[in-house]
């Protein structure tokens, strides 16, 4: 199965409102509300800096991005007006929020628009990833600041021990959730061939047992991929939630992915010494 995200305007309209769940409690998950600050301050924003996000979808890092000291004001972009639709309405009142739908690969911006953009694990999701940075660099300003904060979901684990049946949950969820699992592997070398020059490379481990939130909705949609798949019955992808489940309540849960950060820059053609 593909990767959802990337068939977002495909999807079921209940599998939509589950993405736009799982989006925003990923936010408020003190660990990832952590990393996303660790890579945000790193950030150097102009005063009023004019700011876009690819990949908004419910507009929760938008939001987050426009309280930067700074920030004049945040576009946030992305394919599916049902995510849209959720993140104007979380964000109602707030006028230095925009939103605007789109596709990475083809901004409906002109260029040098911005002074930042920003990836929040969003660049995993579309196919052919170069020309979504190749369009970011030409809708940023000289000198205007990158930011791509990804999970490595290709470790993604939810494993005891090399046999534990959760991690099959954990297989056939990166395989719905990530076009590209690996992307990680490859940024540098594709920001750095779109042009940028790449000062600020992070990594980080997310562990998701306590709270173990966030990492079931990995085992639920793990389980229901295999379950549609036909790979497993109801009663086994039953089985593997309520197994996962247990574990929590037995204080033996586990389950981890890992980040990483990278911040870039568009040559402005000056010198530095």
């Amino acid at each position: 199965m593909p990767d959802i995200y990337a068939k977002i305007n495909e999807l079921d309209p209940a599998v939509v409102a589950q993405v736009a769940n799982v989006l925003e409690l990923r936010a408020t998950d003190a660990q990832q509300r952590q990393m996303r600050e660790h890579y945000l301050a790193r950030i150097s924003f102009p005063f009023q800096a004019r700011v876009l996000e690819v990949g908004c979808g419910t507009g929760a890092v938008t939001r987050a991005l426009a309280a930067r000291p700074g920030v004049a004001q945040v576009v946030g972009l992305d394919p599916s007006p049902a995510l849209l639709a959720q993140a104007q309405k979380l964000s109602a009142g707030d006028a230095s929020v925009l939103f605007e739908p789109g596709d990475a690969r083809a901004l409906p911006f002109a260029p040098g628009t911005f002074d930042v953009a920003v990836f929040h694990t969003a660049l995993c999701h579309i196919p052919e990833p170069q020309r979504a940075l190749a369009e970011v660099f030409r809708v940023l300003k000289a000198g205007g600041a990158l930011a791509i904060f990804d999970a490595n979901y290709a470790d993604t684990t939810l494993a005891t021990d090399p046999a534990d049946p959760l991690q099959t949950c954990a297989l056939a969820a990166v395989n719905i959730i990530a076009f590209d699992p690996a992307l990680i592997a490859r940024l540098p070398g594709l920001v750095k061939a779109a042009g940028f020059a790449v000062h600020d490379i992070h990594t980080y481990i997310y562990d998701g047992s306590a709270p173990p939130d966030y990492m079931l909705t990995i085992v639920d949609r793990g389980a229901d991929a295999l379950l549609d798949s036909g790979r497993v019955g109801s009663e086994l992808s039953a089985a593997l939630k309520s197994e996962a489940r247990r574990r929590v309540q037995a204080g033996k849960f586990f389950g981890q992915i890992s980040y990483a950060s990278l911040i870039a820059r568009k040559p402005d053609g000056k010198r530095r010494p």
